[in-house]
């Protein structure tokens, strides 16, 4: 899974060509460390449909204020440069991939 930060957000989220599947998340976020299975696998079996990033938001706080983020785990899907869902909250992937159904 790819970190991404405010300097490389632009090119490697919204220059992406597949939708990007932002998680913004932080070391001290329990709930942020039980996704990070779920997004490894998730980017490994959808990788050809979807790009999955995460960004931590204490290093970033750029790109974390200027999309609002005041929870974690959020995720964020950008298709064509522009954020089209949002969600909250940690999920089992089951439920993440039925959440992300309509936008992939």
């Amino acid at each position: 899974m790819i970190e991404v930060t405010d300097a490389d957000f632009e090119a490697e989220v919204i220059g992406a060509d597949l939708p990007v599947l932002v998680e913004f998340t932080a070391d001290w976020c329990p709930p942020c460390r039980q996704m990070g299975p779920v997004l490894k696998a998730l980017a490994s079996e959808e990788g050809d449909r979807l790009k999955v990033v995460q960004l931590d938001v204490d290093a970033n706080p750029g790109t974390t204020n200027a999309y609002k983020v005041l929870s974690m785990p959020t995720f964020m899907v950008f298709r064509g440069g522009e954020p089209v869902k949002a969600i909250v909250g940690a999920r089992a992937k089951r439920r993440l991939l039925e959440e992300l159904a309509d936008v992939l």
